[in-house]
C-alpha cells in the first residue's frame, strides 16, 4: 500500500508559479521526499493553504493522507508557516519544505512534526 501525501503551497506564490520544483522533488524522491526511500508514495492532494483549510484537511484525512509537506515557498514567504504546520500536525505528519535544503538560504530551518493523533 502506498503512503498518501499532500502538498500545501503558499497561496500567493501559486498564482504565479508552475509548482515545478515541488512536483519534480516529489516525482524524483529528492530533497524532502528522500525520506521515503523505497516506499511507494502517492500524491493525493496538491493545493494552496488559503481558502477553507479545514475542509481541505478533512478531505485529506477522509482519503487516508498521512503526511503533509508544506512547500518551500510557504516556509519562505508565509507569515503563518508555523501555525499552518501546527494545525496540520494535529492530524498529520508534517514536513515543512518540499525542495531545496531543510535550511533556507536565510537560515530558516524546516519544521518537521509528527502527528499528535493516531493515524487511522
Amino acid at each position: 500500500m502506498s503512503k498518501k501525501i499532500a502538498i500545501l503551497v503558499n497561496e500567493d506564490t501559486m498564482q504565479r508559479c508552475s509548482c515545478g520544483g515541488c512536483l519534480k522533488a516529489f516525482m524524483n524522491k529528492a530533497d524532502s521526499f528522500e525520506r521515503y526511500g523505497d516506499e511507494d508514495i502517492e500524491l493525493f492532494g496538491f493545493t494552496h493553504s488559503g481558502g477553507d483549510l479545514e475542509k481541505k484537511l478533512a478531505s485529506f484525512k477522509k482519503n487516508g493522507v498521512t503526511t503533509i509537506h508544506l512547500s518551500t515557498c510557504t516556509r519562505g514567504k508565509n507569515d503563518q508557516y508555523e501555525s499552518i504546520a501546527e494545525r496540520c500536525a494535529e492530524e498529520f505528519d508534517v514536513v515543512g519544505y518540499t525542495h531545496g535544503g531543510a535550511v533556507s538560504k536565510e537560515g530558516k530551518v524546516a519544521i518537521v512534526l509528527e502527528a499528535r493523533s493516531e493515524h487511522d
